[in-house]
């Protein structure tokens, strides 16, 4: 059946989940007549990431990619220079590199954490250097949550005194052995997209332990205006700060960001009892490993469907297994290396980040899933992979269904 002619309401990759509090915050927003960029609520969005991550100063901004290009301007990248750049990502972790002529450099997965690969980052900052191109940065990537290897990339970044500006815009509340992501680099940056963890509609947040560097970047963000009665400008600005609004609605969202976290993580738990079910008819469906000290939030939930190991069953096969009863999945991200866009750019690497691509698939992992989603879920996952099966019966087996405290009984398939 094609998502047409069905009438079921759309399941989404990653849907905006409100907590209930975020109208208070907003209407004190309106009540007090603070509706354009900049306000109380920002200032206390703003102290309120401080005091979750534990470290360091933030400054809330548009979108996470305004983070980032504020980001590299403050670390002086210049038209003609080169910045290393995780390759399996989206592509708003490479295009400010672009808006300053600057030239992306892109560095392969390593198979464990699907993130930036320690190796073939010392790899390019050795080839790069020996031409005469010492990167200006490294901007590795917590991919859909998960936290990349920061000690070693920190490490192989001192060794080459090369600042890192670390992409935690899907990893709000990952940790590594407690620390909070994005707050290990030179820089971290994160985003409040309608999709993430908590969202703010749009925005982002620039996170440093430099003061210096954060109030730095306000005074960028806000059309860099002097200090003067009259509008004055002594370099180029940009209009890159959060609205009043939008934070009001955020810090309703960072109270029940835990609630959150808790959720995505479920969610996977769930897939992977589901998927477990499946090595009984032979099938091998691998996930994203969380490596020891590691804590991932989960924020989307992803599968690398190997298609020798799985009787010919491809990763779209079940992407439109899933979208023919109208549930949204979506590949993995396409390397950048490989986008039309960025043909030209240096690439090192094995290809790991190809591979991931394409046998990648993500599957829906709002923290708003029901237990009903996820029956329909199981049961369009069913017909990707068990043919011939009489009834209508799933796999669903979970018995703490922790989002609502359900209880289901096993079923046989």
């Amino acid at each position: 059946m094609s998502t047409r002619e069905n009438n079921q309401s759309r399941i989404w990759l990653s849907s905006p989940h409100m907590g209930g509090t975020e109208l208070a915050f907003v209407n004190d927003a309106f009540e007090s007549n603070w509706i354009a960029p900049l306000g109380p609520q920002v200032d206390g969005f703003e102290a309120d990431l401080q005091q979750y991550l534990g470290t360091g100063d933030v400054a809330v901004v548009c979108t996470g990619t305004a983070a980032i290009h504020l980001a590299l301007i403050l670390l002086g990248v210049q038209p003609g220079d080169e910045v290393l750049c995780q390759s399996l990502t989206f592509s708003a972790s490479a295009n400010p590199v672009v808006y300053l002529g600057a030239t992306p450099v892109f560095v392969d997965s390593e198979r464990e954490t699907f993130n930036m690969c320690p190796q073939f980052l010392e790899e390019a900052l050795t080839d790069r250097i020996r031409h005469g191109k010492k990167p200006r940065a490294i901007i590795p990537v917590h991919l859909y949550g998960m936290p990349a290897r920061m000690d070693d990339i920190l490490e192989i970044a001192g060794r080459f005194d090369v600042p890192v500006i670390e992409d935690a815009a899907e990893a709000l509340g990952s940790e590594i052995r407690g620390k909070k992501c994005g707050t290990f680099g030179h820089m971290g940056i994160l985003s409040f997209n309608g999709n993430k963890i908590i969202t703010t509609s749009g925005g982002g947040a620039l996170v440093s332990g430099s003061r210096e560097l954060i109030q730095k970047a306000r005074f960028l963000a806000s059309q860099a205006r002097d200090d003067a009665p009259h509008y004055q400008h002594s370099q180029t600005g940009y209009n890159y700060r959060m609205s009043n609004v939008l934070a009001a609605i955020g810090r309703g969202q960072m109270q029940v960001l835990n609630e959150r976290i808790a959720a995505r993580r479920s969610n996977y738990i769930c897939y992977k009892d589901y998927f477990e079910t499946l090595t009984a008819f032979g099938f091998q469906v691998e996930f994203q490993p969380e490596p020891e000290g590691w804590f991932s939030n989960r924020w989307i939930t992803i599968i690398q469907m190997d298609p020798q190991k799985n009787k010919g069953i491809t990763a779209e096969r079940v992407r439109l297994a899933l979208e023919g009863q109208n549930i949204e999945s979506r590949p993995v991200w396409k390397p950048m290396h490989l986008q039309p866009v960025y043909s030209g750019a240096p690439f090192y690497g094995s290809g790991i980040s190809t591979k991931l691509f394409e046998n990648g698939v993500c599957l829906p992992s709002g923290s708003n899933l029901t237990k009903d989603d996820f029956k329909r879920i199981f049961k369009a996952l069913d017909s990707a992979f068990i043919k011939n099966r009489s009834g209508n019966k799933t796999m669903l087996h979970r018995e703490d269904w922790t989002h609502d405290k359900w209880r289901d009984e096993k079923s046989d398939i």
